[in-house]
């Protein structure tokens, strides 16, 4: 089944360039505005409210959100072909929704094309998702959470106005990616200077209306000029909040998106268990962790408050909640390469925030983006005194933490999911493969104060996820309730969680973190190789595939209601659910087979650090000459993948 496209791309860019117009001279910089009435109570202190639920906001958007999730799952269930299953009977019988929620690492571009791929198969508005993948999914989700480089992918369909992967292919427009983004102009070094000047300009009068900058500006500002070309001024008046206001969001036609980012200052250090994760979405920013447990009013930051009262003055602000800035801020490990520019020729503002950080400042502040005024200063909540005593907030790339994969906002209780598809598209081995670290640091986490009641299924060790091929398919975890009741006191069960790690099928998508330019071919390549790591290769390897998806997603709502599950999904999950077993030998595969197993008694002497291994010459034709008719957002497969190489083009070298 084929989707039209939704929208005419001349039509719908005047229409949402109106609905996300933040200033009214096409400025960067926050504005002026009346305040609006605020409460002042117990749990709530004007701008900020206790995070002891999810906001009335939130949760009136969610009800609204779940009548269409309803309707859409039964039809991805029916066309799951699930066997003993009435898909409308089930659903219709339930007195809770089902809950479902998607988490897309960071890693560059690497993770933003390949979770564009993994994304575009969930999608019925992708042609042949439907047909040889998972289409009808995102329809059926309720939850989206992006990091880093996944949170540029999911900005970038989100504040397009809900566009699709296959759009983004079809006009060409969006993630023109072919020169560096540090270099636009390619071997035009006049037309790069003109871009950077133009930056700085935009940041200067942010700073000019009285705010402190930092190197998440201009990068910000970079972001969107490649991933909201369509907007005014590439995406210069674009904001967060004024998401609220635009239709497919209002007719809750798209999941609730949440951006995650972690709280740092600067000089000190952060690792999993002591972080402060922060969350960003339509309506708030704030964290559930104890250490600040608030959240604040996003529309409004900037805003100088105390206690979350605007601080003498019955003005506030707008604008502040930048979508490029809010996109920057999650992935702040890229700021430093803006310290290597060749700044002849740059001027303004940004030519003294590089020589001031060259000359001046330490690596300390060089990925911290600067929120400043404090949304939360003087807040009552929290146990973190140094959040509140600070007159700025400092937020880092949400990978800071070591995990990659935004799952913390997912795992709240207060959000009720009852299963999270984990798309990891990390870094983690010699070879730029996953490895499953960051589901063992967010298992980790649950049992530090930090984890603050959050629960999560048990994980082996990154060996074992390797070694037993739980990165090379996909791989449940917490497949049964009755085994997770210990890692709560209070019984709280975590949902089920579904892990799909990147890997290789029809192009070597293990590309650098650090790689800033793809060609086309590369570019449609690693997109491919990610639908078809979320289809297994287009249900070939199973074409139980969907229907074991199926199994999955209903599995909490069968266990609250003692229904027992079918033979069909019992054997879904004998294939795929973790039994448990663990084999934390150094002895690591790296090389992949056909079937999607790893298996280190094959000859690896092929492989080179920057895993691009060869299998076997005759796993390579199959591999092509099986996507030969195929064709996947408008252009053939079989040529645009028919080589399985690794480029590994590395423009900017961290020192």
């Amino acid at each position: 089944m084929n989707f039209p496209l939704l929208w005419n791309i001349s039509l719908w860019t005047i229409a949402f360039n109106f609905l996300f117009v933040s200033s009214l001279d096409d400025s960067y910089a926050p504005y002026d505005v009346d305040c609006p009435s605020l409460q002042d109570n117990s749990t709530q202190k004007g701008f900020i409210r206790e995070a002891i639920s999810i906001s009335e906001n939130e949760k009136e958007w969610i009800e609204g959100r779940h009548e269409i999730t309803d309707l859409n799952l039964i039809d991805f269930l029916d066309h799951a072909n699930m066997t003993d299953f009435d898909a409308q009977d089930f659903i219709e019988s339930l007195n809770k929704s089902i809950s479902i929620g998607i988490a897309f690492s960071g890693g560059g571009y690497r993770a933003m094309l390949n979770g564009a791929g993994q994304l575009s198969a969930l999608d019925n508005r992708t042609i042949g998702a439907y047909e040889n993948g998972l289409g009808g999914l995102l329809e059926s989700t309720t939850y989206f959470s992006g990091l880093s480089g996944g949170n540029w992918m999911m900005g970038t369909v989100v504040y397009n106005n809900w566009t699709s992967v296959q759009e983004i292919i079809e006009n060409d427009i969006i993630w023109n990616l072919e020169d560096s983004i540090f270099a636009p102009g390619g071997l035009d070094i006049f037309k790069t200077i003109d871009y950077w000047n133009d930056i700085s300009d935009d940041i200067e009068k942010k700073k000019d209306a009285g705010f402190n900058i930092s190197l998440t500006d201009p990068w910000g500002r970079a972001l969107s000029h490649q991933f909201f070309p369509n907007t005014t001024g590439d995406g210069i008046t674009l904001t967060v909040s004024s998401l609220r206001d635009v239709d497919v969001f209002k007719d809750f036609k798209m999941p609730f998106p949440i951006h995650v980012t972690d709280g740092r200052a600067p000089g000190t250090t952060i690792i999993d268990i002591n972080s402060t994760i922060f969350e960003v979405n339509p309506f708030e920013l704030g964290s559930w962790d104890p250490s600040l447990y608030a959240f604040t009013d996003i529309k409004y930051l900037g805003t100088n408050v105390s206690d979350g009262m605007p601080d003498g003055s019955d003005q506030c602000i707008n604008g502040f909640d930048n979508a490029g800035f809010i996109i920057g801020t999650s992935s702040t490990l890229f700021n430093e390469f803006l310290l290597q520019l060749n700044t002849t020729g740059i001027t303004g503002v940004l030519y003294d925030l590089i020589d001031d950080f060259l000359s001046d400042l330490s690596s300390d502040y060089d990925d911290i983006a600067i929120y400043s005024p404090n949304p939360f200063y003087d807040s009552i909540y929290g146990s973190e005194s140094s959040i509140a005593d600070s007159e700025s907030l400092f937020l880092v790339d949400g990978g800071e933490d070591d995990q990659n994969i935004p799952l913390a906002p997912l795992l709240k209780p207060e959000r009720e999911v009852d299963i999270i598809f984990a798309f990891d598209n990390s870094a983690d081995t010699d070879e730029n493969w996953p490895d499953g670290s960051s589901l063992v640091h967010t298992y980790n986490r649950q049992f530090s104060t930090q984890g603050n009641g959050t629960t999560f299924p048990y994980v082996p060790d990154t060996n074992s996820f390797v070694n037993l091929n739980l990165t090379a398919k996909p791989t449940f975890f917490g497949c049964n309730s009755s085994n997770l009741t210990s890692l709560s006191d209070s019984g709280v069960i975590p949902p089920l969680v579904v892990y799909i790690a990147n890997r290789p099928f029809t192009y070597w998508s293990n590309t650098s973190t650090y790689k800033m330019s793809y060609d086309q071919d590369e570019k449609l390549g690693v997109i491919q190789n990610g639908f078809e790591v979320a289809t297994r290769l287009n249900l070939t390897l199973d074409d139980e595939w969907r229907a074991c998806v199926g199994c999955a997603i209903i599995r909490r709502s069968q266990e609250r209601n003692n229904i027992s599950q079918s033979e069909q999904c019992q054997s879904c999950f004998e294939e795929y659910c973790w039994d448990g077993s663990i084999d934390s030998s150094d002895d690591l595969p790296v090389n992949y087979t056909d079937t999607g197993m790893t298996n280190s008694s094959e000859d690896t002497s092929n492989s080179n650090s920057s895993g691009s291994s060869t299998s076997s010459g005759s796993s390579t034709s199959k591999r092509s000459g099986a996507l030969s008719s195929k064709k996947f957002m408008g252009f053939n497969a079989n040529t645009a993948m028919i080589l399985l190489i690794l480029t590994a083009t590395i423009v900017f070298v961290v020192d």
